[in-house]
């Protein structure tokens, strides 16, 4: 190739590649090969290919890695919202900020997802607004990511909608279902009372998932606390004493996370 010269001296610089031009054809058969969204990308890797004068063989490697990339993160985009993860939740979201202080070690051991080799588990506890719910929805997106089966739910409305299978005679079913989850994160767990029927399907859950699955529980209160919280405590203490036998414990303290991402009036004069 031929070095720019510019009054008989050699340039350092190259002229800028011409933007790659996709003709109809191409993008026909690639669309027709259900490769569409490679299009989205094919422009700036034929460029990058010229600059760096890529082998066929390396090209074809970084767009198909493109497009992996892409299928893997519509994948576990879907397999996310199917587990009822919150989208915006996840580990690269969580600001790491002295304003909140929790046993670091732990954390990176429960991001390792370890636990779910045990099978173990983990209690999330803290006051309200520090970021329980976005730790465990965390845990639950890197479970997604690793093809583990996961599903989350609020407390209250897991209750309600087993007290609602009872109606139609599926509860069996609905137990199971949950059982059989590799990852139960559970948030916001004691926040009120649990009356009869919502501590008896509590108690179901933990033995049905006891040493066979990982359960994840969030929670304004200790689990010392919780006994108090169950209509039978028999039941409760059951129930409470199977699931921390097999529980790490992450206790969260410090700002409430909410209140820092409050809005922050702008400097200058006001009325």
């Amino acid at each position: 190739m031929t070095t720019p010269k510019t009054n008989g001296r050699a340039t350092s610089k190259a002229a800028p590649a011409a933007p790659a031009v996709i003709g109809p054809e191409l993008k026909q058969a690639l669309r027709t090969l259900k490769l569409g969204r490679m299009l989205d990308t094919l422009p700036d890797r034929l460029s990058l290919a010229r600059q760096q004068q890529f082998t066929h063989v390396d090209f074809l490697e970084l767009v198909l890695a493109d497009e992996v990339a892409r299928r893997e993160n519509t994948s576990a985009g879907l397999r996310a919202r199917a587990a009822g993860l919150d989208p915006s939740m996840r580990l690269d979201t969580w600001e790491e900020t002295g304003a909140v202080r929790y046993d670091r070690q732990l954390w990176n051991e429960l991001v390792s997802l370890r636990f779910l080799d045990g099978p173990h588990g983990a209690l999330v506890l803290g006051a309200v607004g520090v970021g329980k719910t976005h730790l465990a929805t965390a845990l639950g997106h890197i479970a997604v990511r690793r093809r583990r089966s996961v599903h989350m739910a609020r407390a209250d409305k897991l209750f309600k909608r087993l007290k609602a299978a009872r109606l139609d005679n599926s509860l069996d079913a609905e137990i199971r279902k949950l059982a059989a989850v590799e990852l139960l994160i559970i948030d916001d767990f004691a926040l009120k009372r649990l009356d009869a029927t919502e501590t008896t399907d509590f108690y179901e859950l933990c033995v049905e998932r006891h040493q066979k699955a990982s359960t994840v529980i969030t929670s304004n209160r200790d689990a010392s606390e919780w006994l108090a919280m169950m209509d039978d405590p028999l039941l409760a203490q059951s129930a409470v004493d199977r699931l921390t036998s097999t529980c790490h414990e992450l206790v969260v303290e410090g700002e409430s996370y909410r209140q820092r991402q409050r809005p922050r009036a702008s400097g200058g004069d006001h009325a």
